[in-house]
């Protein structure tokens, strides 16, 4: 196998567990290369924890660069650490990610906090980025809550946008960008470019008649503004609340892969749909019967990955 050929997939993720604590970086690795089963590395332990901000890990998601991977991840601790609730984390929360480094997808840098969110934000929640080689930059973003500037104490009414910044290394950000505002909280934006299309999956977070729900958009490029909606409320029709899109390709077919996150009943984790046809819109369930991942397995991102790296990963973390 040659150092570009496809083969097996990576998902970074972490584990609800209330009464535990499953807010850290667990790996799973495709069943060969298989997209749609997936084993725990590591004897279901996990492999990054974190000792800087809140000291817990959620929405960790995996970007390969030029020269190296990085894993982003919102800085909460929600089960053993803050119980203030999610109206004071979205007003109050860290509004650093947290970062860490690795060649070889083995050994792992120990993490950085790194600003990303204004002051006028009360968070900053589910980072992901995409690298783009005709700049050499990974765009970054996130979602934040934005306040009044006068709002100090961040006691008025908000919802969340999507923000981006570009940055080289993940350690220097560029200026700040409103990348999604519906007026209307948006979170877990994630974001396929295929064949000069931009592909963005996001969540609205309204629960009201209308609502999009989980939607998928394209665009022209990263930061235009022609965006237009080819699909709403994907999943909704057998499960009540979704949330964390994965989108991905396969290594050798013209499909597409969309994991999503269901946590209206336990056990939470991951369902599947594809598509063969991106663009279109149209999204069919994977039968539960082939899609196959631990239980509560939670928002995270995939890594397709090539050459060796399936095997080196397979090798120095055993399921």
């Amino acid at each position: 196998m040659s150092a570009t050929d496809g083969f097996g997939y990576l998902l970074v993720h972490f584990v609800e567990d209330p009464d535990g604590y499953g807010e850290q970086v667990y790996f799973s690795l495709s069943d060969g290369d298989d997209p749609c089963a997936w084993v725990r590395l590591n004897g279901g332990a996990p492999l990054l924890r974190s000792t800087v901000g809140t000291t817990g890990i959620r929405d960790p998601f995996v970007v390969r660069g030029p020269d190296a991977f990085y894993i982003v991840a919102t800085d909460l601790r929600i089960y053993g650490g803050d119980d203030a609730g999610w109206d004071a984390w979205t007003r109050h929360g860290s509004r650093s990610i947290l970062v860490w480094r690795s060649t070889d997808l083995v050994t792992w840098s120990e993490p950085w906090a790194l600003e990303v969110a204004p002051p006028e934000a009360g968070m900053a929640w589910a980072p992901e980025a995409v690298y783009d080689p005709d700049r050499g930059e990974f765009l970054l973003f996130w979602s934040s809550a934005l306040y009044e500037p006068d709002d100090v104490e961040h006691r008025g009414d908000s919802y969340s946008r999507v923000l981006a910044a570009w940055t080289p290394d993940l350690r220097r950000l560029g200026d700040t960008q409103v990348l999604i505002d519906r007026g209307t909280g948006v979170i877990d934006t994630t974001i396929l470019v295929e064949d000069g299309i931009v592909h963005r999956i996001s969540k609205e977070e309204s629960f009201a008649p209308g609502s999009l729900r989980v939607y998928h958009e394209t665009g022209p490029a990263l930061l235009s503004g022609g965006y237009r909606t080819v699909a709403t409320r994907i999943g909704a029709d057998a499960h009540d609340r979704l949330e964390a899109p994965v989108l991905f390709r396969d290594h050798h077919d013209d499909v597409w892969y969309l994991f999503v996150d269901q946590y209206s009943r336990r056990p939470q984790g991951y369902v599947g749909y594809r598509t063969t046809d991106l663009t279109s819109g149209r999204w069919e369930p994977i039968p539960t019967d082939t899609f196959r991942m631990p239980p509560d397995t939670k928002h995270g991102g995939v890594l397709p990955l090539c050459g060796d790296e399936w095997a080196r990963l397979r090798a120095a973390y055993p399921a």
